[in-house]
């Protein structure tokens, strides 16, 4: 659906930021767990050049550690900027969710 993938791609920094608060992951270990809250329909490479992104404005960072199953991947977590955007993103985000929920529950 288009509309749900253009209100993704203005929260999914977010989303991707408050996966990475939690735990230090790689990137198909942070798909499945957006998959587990509802976000199905985002791909890995859709999460990918967030990543980068979010790495090169120095929200994350990223190291490589050895597989058990395979390769090195690259785990990324926050940094003191990216704990930073994610506060700011969380008060935005409470603010906008509370006045379009507001609008979306009135009829007529």
């Amino acid at each position: 659906m288009a509309i749900r993938s253009q209100l993704l791609k203005g929260i999914l920094d977010g989303c991707i930021l408050a996966v990475i608060e939690n735990e230090v992951v790689y990137g198909y270990e942070l798909s499945k767990k957006l998959q587990t809250v509802g976000l199905s329909d985002v791909s890995e490479g859709t999460i990918y050049p967030v990543l980068l992104r979010l790495q090169k404005n120095d929200l994350i960072t990223g190291e490589m550690r050895p597989s058990d199953s395979g390769p090195n991947r690259k785990y990324y977590k926050l940094t003191t900027a990216g704990k930073e955007a994610l506060d700011d993103i969380r008060t935005e985000w409470l603010g906008i969710s509370d006045a379009v929920g507001k609008l979306m529950k009135e009829k007529g």
